[in-house]
């Protein structure tokens, strides 16, 4: 099923919106190709992505299931500044890295990046990122014009940020791992700290009692 999966990955938008009911495009191809999922719950995809499907797999086509919400293409994620509280809820909701900023600081969206899946917007605490029409690429940035090419560069965007997560998450077990072997931690850096300290002195003191021993030796 691996095969099938890859090529029903391929026709998919790459949105990664979880529209679908899944956790994103990858997922929902793997459901499609066991026979656990239908085929026409793509709304970024639209009629066009559920032809090919229908093609693909044999399966007949009616039309994307309405329930699952509308997809209006040509939109991105924009992000009121005058609004925006730095939370960084945003960033971390963002499937392919489309957004950047700090906390308490003010975010921005890369248009070009944008997919369009508004993940963003529930997060927000505040209501500031509404969708609109896209303006044209972003400084700097130039996505394919071909579709399927376009798919391409999302998905590879989305596997990157995957990667980087493990990565943090891996560092951060490591470090929890460290701060709880003995002798780490907070008390454990305090002891080591207070160690090399009575030790510092102590060198100190023998030298200071090296020094006294050498004077007495030259007066007698």
């Amino acid at each position: 099923m691996t095969a099938l999966a890859d090529r029903i990955d391929a026709l998919l938008p790459q949105t990664q919106c979880q529209r679908c009911g899944y956790p994103d495009c990858r997922a929902y191809a793997e459901a499609i190709s066991t026979g656990n999922a239908g085929i026409n719950r793509c709304p970024p995809g639209g009629e066009e992505t559920l032809e090919a499907l229908a093609t693909l797999t044999g399966r007949a086509a009616s039309r994307v299931d309405p329930a699952l919400g509308g997809f209006t293409p040509g939109r991105v994620a924009f992000i009121v500044e005058a609004l925006c509280i730095g939370c960084t809820k945003c960033i971390q909701a963002c499937p392919v890295d489309a957004i950047i900023g700090a906390p308490k600081r003010m975010h921005t969206v890369i248009e070009a990046l944008c997919t369009g899946c508004e993940l963003c917007i529930p997060p927000c605490p505040v209501d500031c990122i509404p969708m609109r029409p896209a303006r044209g690429a972003t400084e700097g940035v130039t996505l394919p014009a071909d579709p399927r090419r376009r798919a391409d560069f999302f998905r590879s965007r989305y596997h990157t940020r995957g990667t980087r997560l493990a990565q943090d998450r891996a560092e951060r077990q490591a470090r929890l791992r460290q701060q709880e072997l003995p002798g780490s931690g907070a008390g454990g850096v305090l002891a080591q700290r207070k160690a090399e300290i009575a030790a510092a002195v102590a060198r100190v003191q023998a030298k200071r009692a090296q020094r006294a021993r050498e004077s007495k030796k030259h007066e007698s």
